[in-house]
């Protein structure tokens, strides 16, 4: 007589698996309360897109709209910069503020006491990539909601560009939060965590299409830009918000949508690698 081993071990595997979940829905809760209650992260990964905005609109839209070139439309700074800033905000929330986060977690030793208790790598990782989506969220809702009625940006009301918006927005802050984990190896304390992630994050910025237009980048700078995550996100959101018209300005002349969706799909697959490979409770040189 056999015994099926697979369905005598069922029920414990979908306990096991519930319990994950359950932990890292506990851990995402947890998370987000000490994110609200972190005031310098709070504006400068939450706040800081949204201040941005204002301040781009303000001090460049005093001429009225702007026109990049004569084949397009013209627009409002703040219509102009809305996609860029979305896109910095989910790598704000994602990729720099877990990067610093994880890295102070690991040197302060929270992550040796969490690594002794019945909490598992992956429901940590559930715990932070649920924080990092709700907060992604409301911060993508407080932009637009600022842009919308205080900027006076009009939105679209197409349901296909909300559609683009959704899965860029998905694969966005999934690829950032994943390689915010992964990046959390590097530094080698919590004090030097600052000097290492900031950096990064703010050159992609500029070489992205955030602060700087990406139509007026040198053809050789767009290239570089294009092998990172960020200007393919940033290039998604601008086919959400931008006339159509403004597709010619892009590197290829195209919103070229498929692109985004590779390179976003390929860079989550590399986070996800990196994140599992790299990722310890305790450094190995500590």
């Amino acid at each position: 007589m056999s015994i099926d081993v697979d369905v005598i071990a069922t029920p414990r595997v979908r306990r096991a698996r519930k319990s994950i979940l359950a932990l890292g829905a506990w851990r995402a809760r947890f998370e987000i309360v000490q994110y609200f209650r972190s005031g310098d992260t709070l504006f400068f990964t939450f706040l800081f897109p949204v201040f941005m905005l204002g301040l781009f609109s303000v001090a460049f839209g005093s001429d009225g709209e702007v026109q990049l070139s004569p084949d397009v439309p013209p627009i409002s700074v703040a219509q102009l910069y809305l996609p860029g800033m979305i896109a910095a905000g989910l790598l704000l929330s994602g990729f720099q503020n877990l990067a610093m986060d994880i890295a102070i977690e690991r040197s302060d030793g929270m992550l040796k006491r969490l690594g002794g208790t019945p909490l598992s790598p992956v429901s940590y990782f559930l715990g932070k990539i649920g924080q990092v989506g709700v907060t992604g969220v409301l911060q993508a809702s407080l932009l637009l909601t600022f842009a919308s009625l205080v900027l006076g940006v009009e939105l679209p009301t197409e349901p296909g560009r909300w559609a683009t918006f959704a899965w860029v927005f998905v694969l966005g802050i999934t690829t950032s939060a994943l390689l915010g984990v992964a990046l959390s190896a590097v530094p080698r304390t919590g004090k030097s965590a600052t000097a290492v992630v900031v950096p990064i994050a703010l050159a992609l910025q500029f070489i992205s299409g955030v602060y700087l237009t990406f139509s007026q980048l040198p053809d050789w700078l767009q290239n570089v830009a294009g092998i990172f995550p960020l200007k393919w996100m940033a290039q998604g959101m601008r086919a959400v918000f931008l006339p159509d018209e403004y597709a010619t300005l892009e590197q290829h002349g195209v919103w070229d949508l498929a692109g985004v969706a590779i390179a976003l799909l390929v860079w989550l697959v590399v986070g996800l690698v990196l994140s599992r490979l790299t990722f310890r409770w305790i450094r190995r040189d500590a």
